[in-house]
């Protein structure tokens, strides 16, 4: 169903990539849009156990092309250096591949806002469960759940790790 990744040698673990998911603060979601046209957007998210999770508004662009077509990816980029005298960048990113799932049930909505919520304002209990509930009624959640991810880096940063390897 995907295909494998042809330079090997830069892909990064399973636990690599969860990390880079863990770490990064947005990334970008690509849909199908009208038309055929790709449709992607860069979103805030949480990672939680295979499963991405996002907020949104109850209507708009995104939840047509989610209800016509959930395959999804998503992308997350944990490192970007250009190097301008080497001509190159030294990267790190993750793409995932799934389908999305709008949550219906209050429970798992209530569950995925207060993750995402807790990642954004960890400090604040008070301040971020009042403010979900301030907003809670205007609110659609959405799940990714992983089928594929891959993870890449560049080779400069492949060669570092095995001379440091720590």
């Amino acid at each position: 169903m995907f295909g494998e990744m042809r330079r090997r040698k830069q892909l990064l673990s399973r636990e690599e990539c969860i990390r880079i998911l863990q770490e990064g603060t947005s990334g970008v979601l690509a849909l199908s849009g009208r038309d055929a046209y790709p449709y992607a957007v860069p979103l805030s998210y949480v990672y939680v156990q295979d499963k991405i999770f996002f907020h949104c508004a109850k209507a708009g662009y995104k939840l047509e092309a989610i209800e016509r077509n959930p395959k999804a990816s998503f992308c997350v980029i944990g490192q970007d250096q250009i190097m301008p005298e080497e001509y190159t960048t030294y990267f790190r990113s993750v793409i995932v591949f799934g389908k999305m799932r709008i949550l219906t049930d209050e429970a798992e909505k209530r569950n995925a806002i207060e993750k995402l919520a807790e990642r954004y304002t960890p400090y604040n209990e008070k301040g971020r469960l009042q403010e979900i509930e301030r907003e809670y009624n205007r609110l659609c959640m959405l799940e990714l759940e992983i089928e594929q991810m891959t993870g890449k880096e560049a080779i400069e940063l492949v060669k570092a790790k095995q001379i440091n390897p720590n």
